[in-house]
């Protein structure tokens, strides 16, 4: 099969390549390169399947020549990363709604299959938990910078299933909760590799807020794996799927394994949310996915826990230290 990868150098998107060039296929990927790397695809940059593009998800030519040229899609590029988001709602916004517009417009006209990354910021400030796909959502206010990323990715999805009843573009619609693993940066705030990083250099480990906020964190090799599953299950278009584990840990609780991992005598130091972002910056005090449709349509349950992702993120920082 032949498939094209927006934001492919980044994080899910360079990991869900190298899966499928192992499996056989030919993959085209689109990446401009403002957040991912071309290094997150060494191991298949000389591949014969494998092919680049470095370029704008809102390129409407490019993008379209592209998807021509795929069996499915997979629209991964984005803003990402809370820091990022906070300091640049208006890049946030625009990339994400245009970039899928610019995409469903593409995969509606030869009706291929199109996945569409979301988050689990799209609950918002939800208290149901787990938190299920069917659920209402609640943002917080428009004042907030914080919730333009949640905002963005609900409009993606909306548009999505608009193609989908409107058109019957099959799409396929994902709900990443925490996904790591190694070559996840923390350069835009992401919590797991910013502990390993800061514990390995005996630096303080920074908790933003009191840390009793609890997060699950789900392994990329898994998170790639349910990618593959759900481009071969038909019962999955259509619908919108948590994707991660079910797993829970407090922040506290995650930088003192990571503490414990890197064997450092790193201080864990907790910072207030106003040193390090806007006024009136929100975070949510817990967030789990129900992982039952998932489940009931791929057969997929997490079996990594906490401990060992850390082990294998250590792992990699620590190989990969400059």
């Amino acid at each position: 099969m032949k498939f094209f990868i927006t934001g492919g150098a980044g994080f899910i998107g360079s990991h869900l390549a190298e899966h499928l060039i192992a499996d056989g296929h030919e993959v085209w990927i689109l990446d401009d390169l403002s957040t991912g790397s071309i290094t997150n695809l060494d191991a298949v940059l000389e591949h014969p399947k494998f092919h680049y593009r470095i370029g704008s998800v809102t390129d409407e030519e490019l993008v379209s020549a592209l998807v021509d040229r795929a069996d499915v899609v997979y629209h991964l590029a984005a803003a990402v990363g809370v820091k990022l988001i906070v300091e640049r709602p208006t890049h946030t916004i625009e990339t994400n709604v245009r970039g899928s517009e610019v995409v469903l417009q593409a995969a509606a006209k030869k009706g291929k299959l199109t996945f569409i990354a979301s988050t689990s910021e799209v609950y918002g400030k939800g208290v149901k938990l787990p938190f299920s796909e069917d659920d209402d959502l609640l943002f917080g206010a428009t004042t907030k910078s914080r919730w333009a990323y949640a905002c963005s990715k609900a409009i993606d999805e909306y548009l999505a299933l608009a193609y989908y009843r409107e058109r019957e573009t099959p799409v396929v619609i994902t709900r990443f909760f925490n996904t790591v693993g190694p070559r996840q940066t923390g350069r835009y705030g992401m919590v797991l590799p910013n502990f390993v990083r800061q514990g390995l250099a005996g630096e303080d480990i920074t908790v933003y807020g009191t840390g009793e906020q609890r997060r699950c964190f789900g392994y990329m090799g898994e998170v790639v794996e349910c990618l593959v599953k759900l481009a071969h299950a038909p019962r999955a278009i259509g619908r919108v799927f948590n994707v991660g584990n079910d797993q829970e840990i407090s922040i506290n609780e995650l930088a003192e394994l990571v503490r414990q991992k890197t064997g450092s005598r790193s201080q864990i130091r907790h910072i207030d949310y106003e040193e390090a972002y806007p006024d009136g910056f929100e975070d949510m005090d817990r967030r789990i996915p129900n992982l039952s449709r998932l489940e009931d349509t791929i057969g997929y349950r997490p079996t990594m826990r906490v401990d060992d992702i850390v082990d294998r993120v250590v792992e990699y920082h620590t190989e990969n230290a400059s």
